[in-house]
């Protein structure tokens, strides 16, 4: 089993480079492991309180729990991913079965920041991307998809999201293998990468 950690800033076209690896290689051969599925289970606290908590440090993960489920798949056993309910800020009832691939995908902005983590992965990848950019494609997401209005988004970038960024995020590129410049529309560079990947896969080195 071959694990690939994709990290980067807040809309840093993350989906994207996932979704050309996804594409690259024959239909199920990847599993996909978001690192948002993991926050901690906070259902137990005021929900008030919960939408005030800080999302964007390592602390807001459950790191064991995303780590025994590598573990597990790398043994060739199944696991029930938890799902997140970003509207209330809680982890939900249901899971997700997610069944053992050839390529394991871990995905997400402070993926390269836990060291446990980072030694299970066999390539790093950081995907960088103009801050600007990155604040239009998170407003545009956080006002469709989370319900929130576009100066909810500007507020909490400014309080919360560029000073995480620029502590525990931009940091955690020094770890990576390759850094994708401009993002997902970086085309050159996700080639390569996903080139790389078949490159690693037993069942292409015999082709």
């Amino acid at each position: 089993m071959l694990i690939i950690g994709i990290a980067g800033g807040t809309g840093s076209g993350k989906t994207t480079v996932v979704r050309k690896i996804i594409e690259s290689l024959p239909k199920d051969e990847v599993a996909v492991i978001p690192q948002d599925c993991y926050y901690n289970d906070n259902h137990h606290i005021p929900l008030e309180t919960r939408l005030k908590m800080n999302y964007d440090e390592p602390a807001a993960i459950e790191w064991s729990l995303l780590c025994k489920h590598l573990r597990d798949l790398k043994e060739g056993k199944a696991i029930e991913m938890p799902t997140y309910d970003f509207l209330t800020c809680s982890r939900q009832k249901e899971t997700i079965h997610i069944e053992p691939r050839e390529v394991v995908v871990v995905e997400g902005i402070l993926v390269l920041t836990d060291k446990d983590l980072r030694d299970m992965m066999d390539v790093k990848v950081f995907v960088d991307a103009d801050p600007d950019d990155r604040l239009i494609r998170v407003i545009s997401r956080d006002v469709i998809e989370r319900g929130r209005t576009a100066q909810m988004v500007i507020d909490r970038y400014q309080a919360v999201l560029k000073p995480m960024h620029e502590l525990h995020i931009e940091p955690s590129k020094r770890y990576a293998d390759l850094i994708i410049p401009q993002g997902g529309h970086n085309k050159v560079a996700i080639k390569l990468l996903t080139d790389y990947i078949r490159s690693l896969l037993p069942s292409y080195k015999n082709r």
